[in-house]
């Protein structure tokens, strides 16, 4: 049977040894005289079963350590080692993700042994767990996530409750958090798996179109209606329709919308007969909803009838702990397409990636991976493979100093303002491609200068 691998940090060689000695008989034993090399081992070692780390060492410190490490590595387990009467760092550091804590000197070996025991027993147990979610999520869509922050697992479980049952879901969060994909998941664990999964994108219709696409049409019933038209409700028949930005849908085809969630039955355009249609809706919107039916552009009835169960995505800005692990994925997705052997990525890029606002959030941070990738010569990616629209978002670094960021200066909207002037610049004033530089779409862009030209 393989031995579980423990890393011991500690700046003290004589400690790190007598524990590596200890432990040895039982454990593959890694060892790190500061907080630099155990991050590092960390990487280096996705295997690695548990962090043993002083709290007191050059640098940074064991309690930013298991922060670091417990986001490289969710599953890995933390033991923090802290003098007598240090019992406050030891509440702090099971708050970031510690498992336990050994006060030091270290006398009883016998429960410094037990308690590691016990911590590699929870990491074995975690990672069963994690395998079988794994393997129930490879057929439900949730393997499309990535994330361990709280807002995504209160996300994840919100997809699997209200999957089970056939009521309306109202998917909301900024462009680019990826609502489609809850309702991919939705469907996929859904007892309406195996019907079809029809998605509308209601931006891309104008008012005169969307009536016709969602109710279908007769043939006739207008000037270009050569063939009767079935429409998407119809089309989802046994499955789920799924509508994108529903505010963009007119307050006459929502009075439809109504009827056709009320009576399970649409009339298509030009037609009167009543069509039985057995649906379940997902709607999703990158707008305050609520705002809208305050404002009189969204119907109230409407809105109530949709947001049976709200699922809220929260912005990439505000889960920045999940970052290192989606570009991770990213990488092992992008090097394998285009076989030039990026193996992972360093502290300094993770932390670029981090500070930055991520206007155009997951879709952004995926576009700029791939970039990242495609142009890497192979090896691990540096802070020079991230490209300058991201890095100029901050300060230039002074010898001896380290600039704060804007951000820390600015309220994080200055800085999504600033950094989506500053690319639309570097773009030509070109909107397209400033867009897709950005990862949001056209619409999304052309939305919020409007928003500022109007402020």
């Amino acid at each position: 049977m393989e031995k579980p691998k423990v890393l011991i940090a500690d700046d003290e060689k004589p400690t790190r040894d007598a524990m590596a000695r200890i432990l040895s008989t039982s454990c593959e034993c890694l060892t790190a005289p500061d907080a630099e090399l155990a991050m590092k081992l960390v990487e280096e070692n996705p295997d690695l079963a548990l962090l043993l780390t002083d709290y007191k060492m050059p640098g940074e410190n064991g309690v930013s350590l298991i922060k670091r490490a417990k986001a490289a590595n969710p599953s890995l387990a933390c033991i923090l080692i802290t003098a007598f009467g240090e019992i406050e760092l030891a509440v702090e550091a099971m708050k970031e993700g510690a498992d336990d804590f050994i006060t030091k000197p270290i006398t009883d070996i016998a429960q410094m042994e037990l308690r590691v025991k016990k911590a590699l027993e929870k990491h074995a147990l975690s990672r069963k767990v994690a395998e079988l979610q794994q393997k129930v999520d490879e057929q439900s869509g949730i393997e499309t996530f990535t994330g361990k922050s709280p807002a995504m697992e209160k996300v994840y479980r919100l997809i699997r409750q209200a999957a089970k049952s056939n009521a309306n879901v109202l998917v909301e969060g900024p462009s680019g958090t990826g609502k489609e994909l809850v309702a991919k998941a939705l469907h996929d664990l859904s007892p309406r798996a195996s019907g079809p999964f029809v998605a509308v994108e209601c931006a891309a219709l104008s008012p005169t179109l969307i009536e016709s696409e969602l109710f279908g049409h007769e043939k006739g019933s207008f000037t270009g209606a050569d063939r009767t038209k079935v429409g998407k409700f119809e089309a989802a028949s046994g499955g789920t329709l799924f509508l994108d930005e529903i505010t963009e849908i007119d307050l006459a085809t929502q009075v439809k919308l109504l009827r056709a969630l009320e009576s399970r039955t649409i009339q298509r355009v030009g037609g009167n007969e009543d069509i039985r249609v057995d649906f379940r809706l997902v709607a999703a919107t990158n707008r305050d909803l609520a705002a809208y039916v305050r404002e009189g552009k969204f119907r109230e009835d409407l809105y109530y009838r949709l947001n049976v169960i709200d699922i809220h995505l929260p912005a990439l800005k505000d889960r920045p702990g999940d970052i290192a692990l989606l570009v991770s994925r990213f990488i092992k997705e992008f090097s394998t397409a285009n076989g030039n052997n990026v193996t992972g990525i360093d502290a300094k890029a993770i932390k670029a990636l981090e500070d930055y606002p991520w206007p155009g959030n997951v879709r952004q941070l995926r576009n700029v991976v791939e970039k990242m990738c495609v142009l890497s010569a192979g090896g691990k990616l540096t802070l020079d493979d991230v490209p300058v629209e991201i890095t100029s978002t901050f300060p230039a670094t002074t010898s001896g100093s380290a600039a704060a960021p804007v951000a820390a200066q600015a309220t994080l909207a200055e800085t999504e303002k600033d950094t989506i002037l500053r690319v639309l610049a570097e773009c030509g004033n070109n909107k397209s491609q400033a867009a897709i530089k950005l990862g949001i779409s056209r619409r999304t862009l052309h939305r919020k200068l409007n928003e500022w030209r109007s402020e």
